[in-house]
């Protein structure tokens, strides 16, 4: 037994475990043992704050970014409202201008027309005031011019409307 490895391995192992108790490092390995599982329990506790901080701060931005997409929107609609506004106005000014230039237009027109019966009319009296003064130079009887004149003034009137 002496000789057997085995026996002499077992009597060192135990010696070791004497001299590991008699130091008390036990103890040591234990605190430390301790010490670190307090450690990851700190860190595991920081990490479960770390996450909740992080969820919150994920339902804030998720929250702020669903404000912005609307107040985005609550523009857009805005912006539209304010397009079709400025379009009616505009097709309401386009309108009162095109009715402006058509009355002036419209009156030019009857200016024009105006012009030319007043134009007409003059010549017709200078036709009338020379075949008149023709007759008269030729010494043509009083019914007849009477009824010449009347005539040409009948003339003139349908010619005019």
């Amino acid at each position: 037994m002496l000789q057997d490895p085995s026996f002499w391995v077992a009597v060192a192992f135990f010696a070791f475990l004497a001299v590991l108790v008699y130091y008390k490092v036990p103890p040591l390995i234990v605190r430390q043992l301790d010490a670190r599982a307090d450690k990851i329990r700190a860190e595991l506790d920081e990490a479960k704050r770390l996450r909740e901080e992080a969820q919150v701060l994920f339902a804030d931005y998720q929250r702020r970014q669903h404000e912005a997409m609307q107040t985005a929107e609550d523009i857009v609609a805005k912006a539209k409202e304010d397009a079709e506004i400025l379009r009616a106005q505009s097709v309401k000014e386009l309108e009162i201008a095109l009715a402006r230039r058509q009355e002036m237009a419209e009156a030019k027109i009857r200016q024009a027309e105006e012009k030319a019966v007043a134009e007409v009319q003059g010549i017709a009296v200078d036709v009338a005031i020379a075949a008149a003064s023709k007759l008269m130079q030729d010494g043509m009887k009083a019914d007849k011019a009477n009824a010449l004149i009347d005539q040409s003034i009948k003339d003139l009137q349908t010619h005019l409307n």
